[in-house]
Protein backbone atom coordinates (compact mmCIF):
# COMPACT_ATOMS: atom_id res chain seq x y z
CA UNK A 1 0.00 0.00 0.00
CA UNK A 2 3.13 2.70 0.68
CA UNK A 3 4.45 1.64 -2.58
CA UNK A 4 1.12 2.42 -4.52
CA UNK A 5 0.95 6.11 -2.32
CA UNK A 6 4.70 7.13 -3.04
CA UNK A 7 4.80 5.98 -6.93
CA UNK A 8 1.69 7.81 -7.56
CA UNK A 9 3.29 10.87 -5.71
CA UNK A 10 6.35 10.52 -7.73
CA UNK A 11 4.57 10.34 -11.38
CA UNK A 12 2.71 13.28 -10.10
CA UNK A 13 5.68 15.64 -9.17
CA UNK A 14 4.49 18.22 -12.12
CA UNK A 15 1.61 19.05 -10.08
CA UNK A 16 2.99 19.39 -7.36
CA UNK A 17 5.36 21.30 -8.69
CA UNK A 18 2.78 23.67 -10.38
CA UNK A 19 1.35 24.01 -7.01
CA UNK A 20 4.37 25.21 -4.60
CA UNK A 21 6.36 26.86 -7.35
CA UNK A 22 3.98 29.06 -8.93
CA UNK A 23 3.14 31.42 -6.42
CA UNK A 24 7.14 32.29 -5.43
CA UNK A 25 7.92 32.43 -9.46
CA UNK A 26 4.87 34.50 -10.60
CA UNK A 27 5.37 37.42 -7.53
CA UNK A 28 9.21 37.03 -8.53
CA UNK A 29 8.48 37.76 -12.16
CA UNK A 30 5.95 40.33 -11.53
CA UNK A 31 8.48 42.16 -8.88
CA UNK A 32 11.21 42.40 -11.52
CA UNK A 33 10.21 43.53 -14.77
CA UNK A 34 13.61 42.95 -16.41
CA UNK A 35 15.80 40.34 -17.68
CA UNK A 36 17.60 37.69 -15.10
CA UNK A 37 14.77 36.64 -13.04
CA UNK A 38 14.03 33.06 -14.30
CA UNK A 39 18.01 32.80 -14.54
CA UNK A 40 18.31 33.94 -10.94
CA UNK A 41 15.71 31.17 -10.08
CA UNK A 42 17.24 28.71 -11.94
CA UNK A 43 20.96 29.52 -10.98
CA UNK A 44 19.58 29.33 -7.12
CA UNK A 45 18.34 25.37 -7.89
CA UNK A 46 21.44 24.13 -9.29
CA UNK A 47 23.41 25.56 -6.32
CA UNK A 48 20.74 23.66 -4.07
CA UNK A 49 21.50 20.28 -6.22
CA UNK A 50 25.17 21.15 -6.27
CA UNK A 51 24.98 21.70 -2.12
CA UNK A 52 23.23 18.44 -1.90
CA UNK A 53 25.71 16.73 -4.29
CA UNK A 54 23.00 15.59 -6.46
CA UNK A 55 24.14 18.24 -10.02
CA UNK A 56 23.76 15.78 -12.58
CA UNK A 57 23.49 16.65 -16.24
CA UNK A 58 20.01 15.28 -15.80
CA UNK A 59 19.04 18.04 -12.84
CA UNK A 60 21.36 20.63 -14.77
CA UNK A 61 20.06 20.91 -18.48
CA UNK A 62 16.55 21.21 -18.08
CA UNK A 63 17.28 23.91 -15.45
CA UNK A 64 19.51 26.17 -18.46
CA UNK A 65 17.00 25.21 -20.71
CA UNK A 66 14.06 26.35 -18.71
CA UNK A 67 15.56 29.25 -17.98
CA UNK A 68 16.27 30.23 -21.49
CA UNK A 69 12.95 30.06 -22.99
CA UNK A 70 11.47 31.17 -19.43
CA UNK A 71 14.00 34.71 -20.31
CA UNK A 72 13.07 34.41 -24.38
CA UNK A 73 9.26 34.34 -23.36
CA UNK A 74 9.67 37.48 -20.96
CA UNK A 75 11.31 39.13 -23.50
CA UNK A 76 9.28 38.65 -26.25
CA UNK A 77 6.28 39.86 -24.20
CA UNK A 78 8.12 43.11 -22.84
CA UNK A 79 7.34 41.32 -19.35
CA UNK A 80 3.75 41.58 -19.20
CA UNK A 81 1.29 39.69 -17.08
CA UNK A 82 0.62 36.76 -20.04
CA UNK A 83 4.72 36.50 -20.68
CA UNK A 84 4.95 36.41 -16.75
CA UNK A 85 2.30 33.77 -16.48
CA UNK A 86 3.86 31.37 -19.59
CA UNK A 87 7.43 31.78 -17.73
CA UNK A 88 5.70 30.69 -14.94
CA UNK A 89 4.53 27.67 -16.46
CA UNK A 90 7.82 27.12 -17.53
CA UNK A 91 9.67 27.62 -14.33
CA UNK A 92 7.52 25.20 -12.89
CA UNK A 93 9.09 22.37 -14.63
CA UNK A 94 12.72 23.22 -13.03
CA UNK A 95 12.76 19.72 -11.68
CA UNK A 96 11.13 18.07 -14.68
CA UNK A 97 15.36 16.76 -15.09
CA UNK A 98 14.93 14.75 -11.72
CA UNK A 99 11.62 13.02 -12.34
CA UNK A 100 11.27 13.21 -15.90
CA UNK A 101 13.22 10.12 -16.17
CA UNK A 102 10.54 8.02 -15.03
CA UNK A 103 9.91 8.27 -18.87
CA UNK A 104 12.72 8.92 -20.41
CA UNK A 105 15.20 6.92 -18.59
CA UNK A 106 12.98 3.83 -17.59
CA UNK A 107 15.39 1.54 -17.22
CA UNK A 108 17.76 3.81 -15.10
CA UNK A 109 15.13 5.04 -13.00
CA UNK A 110 13.81 0.98 -12.02
CA UNK A 111 17.53 0.34 -11.07
CA UNK A 112 18.06 3.11 -8.51
CA UNK A 113 14.16 2.45 -7.35
CA UNK A 114 15.10 -1.13 -6.53
CA UNK A 115 18.13 -0.79 -4.86
CA UNK A 116 17.10 2.52 -2.80
CA UNK A 117 13.48 2.60 -2.20
CA UNK A 118 11.04 -0.09 -0.35
CA UNK A 119 10.89 -3.55 -1.62
CA UNK A 120 7.66 -3.26 -4.11
CA UNK A 121 8.55 0.23 -4.88
CA UNK A 122 10.07 0.22 -8.37
CA UNK A 123 7.25 -1.83 -9.99
CA UNK A 124 4.64 0.08 -8.98
CA UNK A 125 6.10 3.30 -9.86
CA UNK A 126 6.58 1.74 -13.03
CA UNK A 127 3.39 0.38 -13.61
CA UNK A 128 1.92 4.09 -12.43
CA UNK A 129 4.17 5.72 -15.26
CA UNK A 130 2.81 4.48 -18.62
CA UNK A 131 3.57 6.72 -21.41
CA UNK A 132 0.37 7.95 -21.96
CA UNK A 133 0.82 9.57 -18.20
CA UNK A 134 3.07 11.63 -19.04
CA UNK A 135 0.88 14.42 -21.17
CA UNK A 136 -1.54 13.87 -18.83
CA UNK A 137 0.68 14.79 -15.84
CA UNK A 138 2.11 17.88 -18.19
CA UNK A 139 -1.38 19.12 -18.33
CA UNK A 140 -2.96 19.23 -15.06
CA UNK A 141 1.22 21.07 -14.04
CA UNK A 142 0.60 23.38 -16.53
CA UNK A 143 -3.32 24.32 -15.49
CA UNK A 144 -2.13 24.41 -11.60
CA UNK A 145 0.13 26.30 -12.63
CA UNK A 146 -1.65 29.08 -14.43
CA UNK A 147 -4.62 28.93 -11.50
CA UNK A 148 -1.97 29.25 -8.95
CA UNK A 149 -0.28 32.28 -10.56
CA UNK A 150 -4.06 33.93 -11.04
CA UNK A 151 -4.69 32.68 -6.90
CA UNK A 152 -1.36 34.74 -6.34
CA UNK A 153 -2.39 37.89 -8.21
CA UNK A 154 -5.60 38.39 -6.33
CA UNK A 155 -3.83 37.46 -3.00
CA UNK A 156 -1.02 40.02 -3.88
CA UNK A 157 -2.78 42.42 -5.83
CA UNK A 158 -0.50 41.88 -8.81
CA UNK A 159 -2.05 43.95 -11.97
CA UNK A 160 -2.70 41.87 -14.76
CA UNK A 161 -1.09 44.39 -17.13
Amino acid sequence: MTSIFFGNKFVCYQIVAGILLSGVVIKALDRVKSPGVAAVLSLGVILIFVAMNDASAWHILPLIVIAVIAEIVRTLTKYNWTGDVISTAVMSFSTFGFYGQIWFNRAYTYECATDEMPAGYADTLMSCSPAWVLPVVLIIGIALSVFISNVTARLFKIEKK
